[in-house]
């Protein structure tokens, strides 16, 4: 399969057609598309939002996506979105090895594991962490999302998303995000595939504010691309598959609904490669808060408490003396789930492998486990480069509920990690 083709810019109005002259021009653009294509616009925020914040898309495509039969209830994928414990929960830290593969064929939308998540979906606020776990291509079935976007995380093998509005090629190392709505399906280049994907229920993920820093760093619009148009003229019975209001759904097409044929505008798939990240830390003294790393954000109605912060713990300098350079002891009101991605987190010695997950809900205390934070105490102050790992995190300024399924399968001993810590001597 070919390599896609892309567009360069974070929340850019793009304009691309797969077929010369699809795109329409002038003022009776929506009534007399060219070639008999129907105009449909994608909105991903209120038609009425301020100038600056509102996406939306207009795409051109062979079939309305408005003719489908009536949806009835999907049976599959019963770990996906199955709903949070209902029963107090103990606020205590949570982890989680890595998730085998399924013992049968499972497509991305089988093979996918609801592990934690806060505020109903209906609310528009909130975010869910799945695990993603597939050996199956999903050849005739598709998938879109009513209740959020989709910020998809590879941990092991590659994925190939051919979403309406173009194709995206994705593996470790990169992430990929699907607007609410727009449908895709997803193959396994490698035979298989693991890793994670965020869902976003609130304010649509963008670039942060940049403050002090200035104009460049941390992520640079220039480095996220999306597709350009790229469509499928299949006819045939097809499986479309949607979530909505925490439920799955299913419907049966005679055609593929992949047949944009062209679109604009600034509401689009995009990818972006986590090693191309530029981290800022300090040159003098003291760690900076992990805010500093922060990928994608997405605001809540609190002015600096993000409904969810998308941050990465990419390849790294640490230069500044006189500090404790691995994540300190803290209690924070954000509640943080994290991952890895590949390598080893620098303030966790064992037990924190690539494809795991933890939980750190809010003012629950955490930090470095102790042999960690002893050759961090211990350590030579000099500039040493962190390589070879990618750990990520979604904090959230809400509280997470595991789901049943994670209760049951977390790690039974991580309040171990923080054992054994020698108590301090105090002068007489």
């Amino acid at each position: 399969m070919p390599e896609p083709d892309y567009l360069s810019g974070f929340g850019s109005h793009f304009a691309t057609e797969a077929v010369e002259g699809a795109l329409p021009h002038g003022r009776n653009s929506p009534q007399r598309p060219p070639f008999g294509l129907y105009a449909e616009q994608l909105s991903g925020t209120a038609f009425t939002a301020p100038r600056a914040d509102n996406r939306r898309s207009w795409l051109y495509r062979m079939r309305p996506s408005a003719e489908h039969p009536a949806y009835r209830p999907y049976r599959g994928a019963n770990l996906f979105a199955p709903g949070t414990s209902d029963a107090p929960l103990p606020p205590n830290r949570l982890r989680w090895n890595p998730l085998a593969m399924p013992e049968t064929p499972a497509d991305f939308v089988d093979g996918l594991v609801t592990m934690v998540a806060n505020r109903d979906p209906a609310s528009l606020e909130g975010v869910a962490v799945h695990v993603y776990r597939a050996n199956k291509d999903m050849a005739d079935r598709y998938f879109f999302d009513a209740d959020g976007e989709l910020l998809i995380i590879p941990q092991q093998g590659r994925l190939d998303i051919a979403t309406e509005m173009g194709r995206m090629a994705l593996g470790p190392g990169e992430v990929a995000l699907v607007p609410r709505g727009v449908r895709f399906r997803v193959l396994l280049p490698d035979g298989e595939a693991r890793g994670y994907v965020a869902e976003n229920h609130g304010a649509l993920f963008r670039l942060p504010e940049l403050g002090p820093i200035g104009s460049n760093g941390l992520a640079n619009p220039r480095d996220f691309l999306s597709p350009k148009a790229a469509y499928e003229d299949r006819d045939g019975s097809c499986e479309l598959i949607q979530k909505h209001l925490g439920s799955l759904w299913i419907t049966e097409l005679d055609h593929s609904p992949l047949d944009v044929v062209a679109w604009h505008g600034n509401l689009a798939p995009f990818k972006y490669d986590l090693r191309l990240f530029n981290a800022i830390g300090t040159i003098s003294f003291d760690h900076p808060d992990p805010s500093i790393f922060t990928v994608l954000t997405s605001p809540s109605e609190t002015p600096g408490r993000a409904n969810a912060d998308f941050v990465i713990f990419p390849p790294r300098w640490m230069v500044a003396e006189d500090t404790f350079r691995p994540p300190w002891f803290h209690r924070n009101v954000m509640s943080e789930c994290m991952g890895l991605i590949y390598g080893d987190y620098d303030a966790k010695a064992e037990g924190f492998a690539p494809g795991g997950m933890s939980l750190h809900n809010l003012m629950a205390g955490h930090g470095p486990d102790v042999a960690s934070w002893k050759a961090a105490s211990e350590a030579d102050l000099e500039p040493r480069k962190i390589e070879g790992t990618m750990a990520f995190m979604v904090e959230s300024c809400w509280p997470y509920r595991p789901t049943r399924f994670a209760l049951d399968h977390a790690q039974l001993d991580y309040d171990t990690a923080w054992e054994g810590f020698p108590k301090a001597k105090l002068p007489e």
